[in-house]
């Protein structure tokens, strides 16, 4: 009985210890933003130049001994920081058309509803330092994203984003996903925001954009050691062997319910590959495996088992499942021409053992547009 007791008073004490740390790195944050708001000004207007920020350093150095991160360095990372997220950057506007498109950032904790451009407040009012009534959309960005993640892993999105679509990608992301410091880096190293563009660019399926937004192309299983000769089984082993690692390469939301899923129609079973539950989604994902390059007949067979799901495993309140086909490489026109006439929500991606330069998948975005480019406008002909 007594367990029961001491075990509660170890969780309010956890609890109060979290929310400390909030609120501690809440301040932290805001307090970088604001002084690198007065590096920027200062510096675009004339007042400052680079000897005058050196001499700030020294200056908050002799009054404030035991404070690090405020050196030349520092002052310049915290002026990046301002310059990158302010009201006017590109990251906040881009940031206010995916609300208002409610794509990925719907996931994300929000304290304001976009109803036909009008906005209800739902939670109480944000940090003072940076809150006021002409801007409050701006302060709910402030509070449910830049607060979210700690300095450090704000400078590895920095440090690693070339442009404000990447930056907005992975703290979005980072915060959707709880990403650690490790798994941000992984991330940005293997492409995560050039292959969430792949996905979102084929529009030759019937999944919604808020559906592709949860899905990536390619997927990138560098931790299972595969030779490069193997087969499904191989394949299937492997992602079960590393189940953790495969669930964080695929996203925050899903949950995995088995592989060699049995499903009986008619007088005969068949065995899906891997079957996950999407919280988000509420919905069945399943996962088909084929170590080889897309062919246009496994649609077919994927249909089939989309079809099983939703008569026999999916419950009244779920939606539609989801078709996901792991195939080792894909002609995208193949893929196109494939989909063009398919009714069910299936995606089709490739899959890889290594990281994939950046080049190859910049070059994948290109051919991808061309294709979709051809096609509007053979539409537009007939």
């Amino acid at each position: 009985m007594q367990t029961s007791d001491f075990e509660n008073i170890i969780s309010l004490i956890e609890e109060a210890r979290n929310r400390t740390f909030s609120k501690v790195n809440e301040e932290l944050i805001l307090l970088y933003y604001n002084v690198g708001k007065t590096v920027s000004l200062k510096v675009a207007n004339g007042a400052w130049g680079d000897n005058t920020v050196n001499e700030l350093a020294d200056f908050i150095a002799s009054k404030q001994t035991n404070l690090k991160g405020f050196n030349r360095r520092g002052l310049y990372r915290m002026k990046q920081f301002y310059e990158t997220y302010n009201e006017n950057s590109d990251c906040f506007k881009l940031w206010i058309e995916l609300k208002d498109e409610n794509v990925f950032v719907s996931a994300l904790p929000t304290q304001i509803q976009v109803t036909d451009k009008k906005i209800n407040t739902i939670v109480s009012a944000l940090p003072t330092q940076i809150h006021n009534d002409e801007n409050l959309i701006f302060s709910t960005f402030v509070s449910t994203l830049l607060t979210q993640l700690t300095w450090s892993n704000h400078l590895e999105i920095l440090s690693k984003s070339k442009k404000a679509e990447e930056s907005l990608y992975y703290l979005i992301m980072s915060v959707k996903e709880n990403w650690s410091m490790r798994e941000i880096r992984r991330q940005i190293s293997s492409s995560s925001f050039e292959r969430s563009l792949i996905v979102k660019k084929t529009n030759t399926t019937t999944l919604s954009q808020i559906q592709k937004s949860f899905f990536k192309d390619p997927y990138i299983f560098e931790f299972l050691d595969l030779p490069d000769t193997h087969n499904e089984n191989d394949l299937e082993k492997a992602l079960i062997k590393n189940l953790q690692k495969f669930i964080i390469e695929l996203g925050n939301g899903f949950t995995f319910m088995g592989n060699q899923f049995r499903l009986q129609v008619g007088n005969k079973d068949f065995s899906t590959d891997l079957l996950f539950y999407h919280r988000d989604l509420q919905c069945l994902v399943l996962f088909e495996l084929k170590t080889e390059e897309f062919q246009p007949e496994f649609i077919g067979k994927l249909n089939f088992y989309l079809e099983a799901l939703d008569r026999d495993v999916k419950r009244p309140h779920e939606n539609q499942s989801i078709g996901i086909l792991l195939c080792k490489g894909k002609d995208n026109e193949v893929v196109e021409y494939s989909m063009a006439r398919n009714y069910s929500p299936a995606l089709i991606a490739d899959y890889e053992t290594k990281l994939i330069d950046k080049k190859i998948l910049a070059q994948k975005l290109h051919e991808l547009s061309e294709i979709l480019s051809i096609t509007i406008e053979n539409n537009n002909v007939k």
